[in-house]
Parts: C-alpha cells; sequence; structure tokens
C-alpha cells in the first residue's frame, strides 16, 4: 500500500478589533495575541504491521514481511528508492536455499518490498583462497573440499557512479578436527562486488579485499571452551566504508578478535594495494580493554561516517553478544585512524570503555519491549541531509504465546538528531514519517513514560511516569523543574536538555502520533521518553 502522508492545516483563533464611529476615538483595549493551535495529526495514517510476525514469517509471505526478518542492515539510495541489504539471518532460517544478502527497497523508509536476494552462490574465489592459505602453512593443511559458510553483514556505498557492496563469507568449519574446543574456526573473507543500477540486481565480482590473518601470536588449538586468546589479528567481518574528504578510501572492518581494524584502500579497486605483512590488513582503531590481557574484545560490527556539520568521524560499535544484550556505543576523532574518544573523554583506540550509549535494551508500557538493538547502518537522506540509523530488534526472550520469541528480528529505522556539541542521538521510536508540528510549551504539558538507557549487561531498562506540570514542575520518576524553548526545540529538564520530535508511538493499543524527547546525560546516557496521550 501506498504510504499517505499529510498535515492538517493549523486553526487559527483570529482577534478581530472594529473601528469608532465618533470623532473621538474610543480607548483601546489590551490586545490579547492570537491562540495558536499547534497542528493535529490524529488521523495520521501511520504503520499498523504487528512487531510479531510470526504468522507471515515463511517465504510464501515475504511480500507482506515490510522489515520483518531484517538482521545487519545497510542502507543507501538508488534514484527514487532506498536500498536495504542484510545478513542471511531469519526466523526458522526460512531464507535458506534462497540465495544470500537478502534486500528490499523503501521510497519512504517506512514501507519496504521484499526484492530477493543479491547473489545466489558463494563465490567460487572464497574456497579456492581458504585452501591456497591452508597448504601454505607450516605444517601444511588438508584441503577443505565442502567448506560450511556463513553470509554475514554487507556493506553498501556509491562510489562514483557504481555501488560497491562489501561482503562477508565465513568459513564456519574448524580449523582442525571437528570439534571447537579445541580448534579456532576458521578464517572469514570481505569479497567485493559491484552494479551500476541496484534496481537491476546485477553484480559484478571483484573478489577478496581482506580475510581474517593470524598475526604467529596465538595457535590455532584452543585449549577449552573458556580459552578465548583469539587466533587471528582481526576477524574479517562486519565491513564498513568511507570516503574522507580528502578522497581517501577506507574499510573498517573487525568482531571480537583484537578490535576494530581501519584498512586504506585503492580508491579504483576498492581494495588494498598489497597484502603481504600483517600491517598490509590494518590498523587497530577501536578496542575494548588492552589486547596484552585478552584479544577477545566483546565488540564488533563498525559502522563509520564523516559528519560535515561537525568535521568529525563517527565511529559506531556494537558491544555484547548480539541475541539479548546488544548495545551501541559510539566515539568521535578528527582523524580517520584516530584516536577515537568517547564523550567522556576516554580513548577508545586504546581500550577505553565508550561512551555515549546510544541504544540499549529497553522497553516502555503496553509492549515485550526490545533486545539485540545494535549492529547499526548510519545514513543520510541525499536531499534533506536528514540522519538515520537502522538495526535490527529482537524481541526478548520467552515472551508468552510467542514462540522462540528472541528469535524474531524486526528491522527498525530511527532517525538521528545531534546535540549542540555534536554528538548523536537516536529517536525513543522508530521512524513513521510523522509530519511535523509546531511543538509549544504548553503541548509539552502532561504524562510520559521516561527511559534512562543505563547499561546493564541483558537488562531490559523500564520507563518510569514523569508528569511536566503547568507551573513547570517535573514529578513522579523525576522531580524538579522544566522549561522550554521553542526556538531550538528544546526541552530543559534539570539542566539536562533533550530534544523533542513529532513520533509514532508504537506501542500504543491503537498506535497514534505523540511526541517523544531525547538526550543524552553528561556521563553518556540516553535518555528516551514519549507522551502518553
Amino acid at each position: 500500500m501506498k504510504y499517505l502522508s499529510f498535515i492538517i492545516a493549523v486553526a487559527l483563533l483570529v482577534v478581530v478589533s472594529g473601528c469608532s464611529k465618533t470623532s473621538t476615538p474610543a480607548p483601546v483595549p489590551p490586545v490579547t495575541p492570537p491562540v495558536v493551535v499547534p497542528p493535529v495529526t490524529d488521523t495520521f495514517p501511520g504503520p499498523t504491521y504487528a512487531d510479531n510476525y510470526i504468522p507471515i514469517s515463511g517465504w510464501e509471505s515475504r511480500s507482506q514481511w515490510n522489515l520483518a526478518n531484517v538482521h545487519d542492515p545497510t542502507v543507501t539510495k538508488c534514484g527514487d528508492y532506498y536500498y536495504m541489504y542484510q545478513t542471511d539471518a531469519s526466523y526458522g532460517n526460512v531464507l535458506d536455499g534462497h540465495g544470500h544478502y537478502p534486500y528490499r527497497r523503501s521510497k519512504d523508509l517506512v514501507n519496504w518490498d521484499f526484492m530477493g536476494t543479491a547473489f545466489t552462490t558463494v563465490p567460487a574465489w572464497v574456497k579456492d583462497s581458504l585452501n591456497n592459505k591452508r597448504a601454505r602453512m607450516v605444517p601444511a593443511l588438508p584441503a577443505i573440499d565442502n567448506p560450511t559458510y556463513g553470509y554475514w553483514a554487507p556493506c553498501i556505498r556509491k562510489v562514483g557512479n557504481k555501488y560497491r557492496l562489501y561482503y562477508c563469507v565465513v568459513v564456519l568449519d574448524p580449523i582442525v578436527g571437528t570439534d571447537y574446543n579445541t580448534s579456532w574456526s576458521e578464517r572469514a573473507f570481505i569479497g567485493l562486488a559491484e552494479s551500476d543500477d541496484l534496481a537491476t540486481n546485477v553484480w559484478t565480482d571483484k573478489g577478496m579485499v581482506v580475510c581474517s590473518e593470524p598475526d604467529g601470536l596465538e595457535s590455532y588449538t584452543r585449549n577449552g571452551g573458556s580459552d578465548w586468546n583469539a587466533y587471528f589479528k582481526f576477524n574479517a567481518i562486519d565491513p564498513s566504508f568511507i570516503i574522507t574528504p580528502e578522497g581517501e578510501h577506507w574499510l573498517v572492518y573487525g568482531s571480537w578478535h583484537t578490535g576494530i581494524a581501519a584498512l586504506k584502500l585503492n580508491a579504483t579497486t576498492g581494495k588494498p594495494d598489497k597484502l603481504e605483512t600483517i600491517d598490509d590488513y590494518g590498523v587497530r582503531i577501536a578496542g575494548r580493554g588492552n589486547i596484552s590481557n585478552n584479544r577477545w574484545q566483546a565488540l564488533e560490527a563498525p559502522e563509520i561516517i564523516y559528519n560535515e556539520a561537525t568535521g568529525y568521524y563517527y565511529l559506531f560499535m556494537a558491544y555484547d553478544e548480539l541475541s539479548v544484550a546488544y548495545n551501541t556505543r559510539v566515539a568521535r576523532s578528527k582523524n580517520i585512524t584516530g584516536p577515537y574518544i568517547g564523550m567522556d573523554g576516554g580513548n577508545v583506540t586504546a581500550g577505553a570503555e565508550c561512551w555515549p550509549i546510544v541504544t540499549h535494551p529497553y522497553a516502555f508500557n503496553n509492549h515485550t519491549g526490545w533486545v539485540g538493538i545494535s549492529h547499526c547502518a548510519i545514513f543520510q537522506n541525499p536531499d534533506t541531509k536528514e540522519w538515520f540509523y537502522a538495526s535490527q530488534g529482537r524481541l526478548p526472550k520467552d515472551v508468552p504465546g510467542i514462540n522462540a520469541s528472541n528469535a524474531l528480528m524486526m528491522g527498525q529505522v530511527r532517525s538521528i538528531q545531534w546535540t549542540g556539541d555534536g554528538w548523536p542521538v537516536v529517536s525513543p521510536e522508530r521512524y513513521a514519517a510523522v509530519p511535523a508540528t509546531s511543538i509549544t510549551e504548553q503541548s509539552l504539558v502532561g504524562n510520559w513514560e521516561q527511559i534512562t538507557l543505563q547499561y546493564q549487561y541483558q537488562v531490559i531498562q523500564h520507563s518510569v511516569t514523569v508528569t511536566l506540570g503547568a507551573d513547570k514542575k517535573v514529578s513522579g520518576g523525576v522531580t524538579g523543574g522544566w522549561s522550554f524553548d521553542a526556538t531550538t526545540g528544546l526541552l530543559n529538564i534539570n539542566g539536562n536538555k533533550y530534544i523533542v520530535k513529532d513520533a509514532w508511538d508504537w506501542e500504543a493499543a491503537t498506535r497514534v502520533v505523540t511526541l517523544t524527547y531525547a538526550g543524552l546525560t553528561p556521563s553518556g546516557v540516553s535518555v528516551w521518553a514519549k507522551k502518553l496521550r
């Protein structure tokens, strides 16, 4: 169904004055300013599709999916459409046997049409490269005749007149034997494919860009399931790509092993010029702790952007395991290779914990809440320059009445706003293209649900009720005072500034338009809230 949006006209109460017919003008009474009523969008036809998509999760229902069965998305614009590509994950593995790197498209970022998959089979070079490397090891290892593959986390970017898809193929077999407690799994590969027009789904494969490579400091033998001293220096998954203002091309990649790497590419080929020594595989730009103590870094899925308005590179990363605990952090730097510094001044390149935290498991009232919200894509509307955050969200574990609820992966697109000091704030509610209204101080008075996204491993942060009173006092779960600057759209509660926006209440029994506010505490914790209708 085509998505329709409209704005109800502003209603004005106009005060009209008459003229006296006497020669002496009558006294002029005090003028009461016109009362401006903000636009109302109660009839806005927003999204109604269910978050529990099990009834339509099968392949035969793919025309109804919208954003169902999305994981690790990457988004870009081509012509009139945004295209979203993803890893092969799906509820019940319904995508198995239908190709790799599923994709869908949308004109409005709200209604998405599933289009199929980008590749039909794994490129032959992956097996060839794998076995060539195994043959050159000391001692040499035999070829793996039928590798088991995983197809993970692509990245799509426009480069000149072409679209480059950096994709990841993981070889899941143990390096030796069949027991993962005694052997690390085989290496991962990042490849490159190009297309002239995403609407055609015609790709020309360009082969390997980089792979997981050992640095000789650790053995591929594992001493039991608690041995996490990773064999490879950088794990070649989760690619992100950027062109710097100076025209340099960089691939940022990595997951858990040692940390996140930045690798300079040849702008013409989209690949590194050489991969001869371990230094050719990139430089570490972020980690979580000191790798001399632990190469297992508990972070992954880098996404890098450059914001011209602030002059910073922003490195978004997923922390912790993906099924529940996943949360998104961001650090920034004036240089592509860092150091990346968090909001608290911590050096994330050197292993400091990263702040701010911009997404975290959470729940508003009347909803199960969302977990596993990370591995994000950050992209812009090329016309309006608005920034967006896209990721999957999972339902929590063991939701009553929903089989394997944590395996549901709903794609989520959210808007990004920027604080006055240049940090990104992700919207509390998913994007629905709600028309913007004239937000006034009076429209903020009432009850809100507020969530403080305090970091707790695998713990959902729940909302509390907060009342913004007409007397400028705050009561309920938060106490103090508030004020609003209609010029900047900033709500001030006890000295913290929050960005107020029109939004869609996805959790309401009958979804309606509402208002949200979001911001960051001085320590880098996100605060999300929505007004109750």
